[in-house]
Parts: C-alpha cells; structure tokens; sequence
C-alpha cells in the first residue's frame, strides 16, 4: 500500500518526528512504500475561500506554494497518516493546513484508509483531534485505523512503539 504521513512537528527531533519516523520504519519493514513529508518546513498558505479551485481552476488551487508538492503526493497516496502535536485541543496549525487546503479537490481520489500518531504533555487534550479526524474519514468516506498517542510520559518507550506497530497492522 502506498502510504503518505503528513508530520506536523516543527521540532525535528521531537516526539511527533519521532512517532511518524518509528510509523514509517514499521510500515517499510511490512512491505509497504511510504512517504513522510515534514509539513512543518513547508510553506502552505491558508484556504483563500476565493472559490477559483471550483469556478475556473477545475479543481486546481489558485495559490502557487508548497502545497504544490503535497498534491501529486496525496492524489497517490491509499493511506493517509497525520502526525500531530497536540498544544491546545486540536491537529496543530501545521497539519491543518494541507488539510484545509485539499478542499479543491474534495478528497484525496486513492485515499482509503487514515490513521492519527499524537503527542502531548498532557494526557487529557486529545478528543478535539480525534473526533477532527473521525469527522475528516466520514466526510471522505475512508476507514479510520486509529490513533496512537503519547503524553509526557509515554513518549519515545517501548510501549507506545508496540502501539504504533500495532496501528502499522491495521493498513
């Protein structure tokens, strides 16, 4: 399966990173082709609501940003995994957007199946996601896989590693 993971962490080396590259070891180590893009380094711009995507864009984004790397890479993708730091509640400011921006073209066409690694210091800030992405596979009418999550004292252990290995068994 083709597998595209969208890591949202700025911090490089912080857990984000390290879920969605422990994520991508076990799902290569499976058989299957995965690409983790850093979404955090990219530059995508806000949704302009212009509506050009639907009028005269046939279904192409009027703005001309990094987001232009991210749609090849989407259109092909059949799993869909969003790495997400979790400071207040919901997908970070960095996921959101290629997500809001995939609005011009509704859905992602191969899309079949979606997953959710987080991380937090807290452990109680995480439904806000969860049901984001649970409205997110609804709405694209795509399997929901599951989530992994990490707060402070789960993060980079054996044990949330067994869980992310157990969600790569779900693709």
């Amino acid at each position: 399966m083709n597998i595209l993971i969208l890591q949202g962490s700025p911090r490089a080396n912080g857990n984000t990173a390290w879920m969605a590259e422990e994520y991508k070891k076990a799902a290569e180590a499976a058989g299957h082709k995965v690409t983790l893009v850093d979404v955090a380094k990219k530059k995508i711009a806000g949704c302009l609501a212009c509506e050009y995507c639907h009028n005269k864009g046939n279904g192409a984004c009027i703005q001309k940003d990094d987001m232009q790397e991210l749609y090849p890479l989407m259109a092909e993708a059949e799993a869909l995994v969003l790495a997400a730091p979790i400071y207040y509640f919901t997908l970070c400011a960095q996921i959101q957007l290629p997500i809001q921006r995939m609005y011009c073209v509704n859905k992602p066409a191969k899309v079949k199946k979606m997953a959710l690694l987080m991380s937090s210091h807290s452990p109680k800030v995480y439904d806000g996601a969860v049901a984001e992405v649970c409205d997110i596979c609804n709405y694209w009418s795509v399997e929901n896989m599951g989530y992994v999550s990490a707060k402070i004292d789960e993060q980079k252990t054996d044990a949330t590693l067994k869980k992310i290995q157990a969600l790569v068994e779900k693709v």
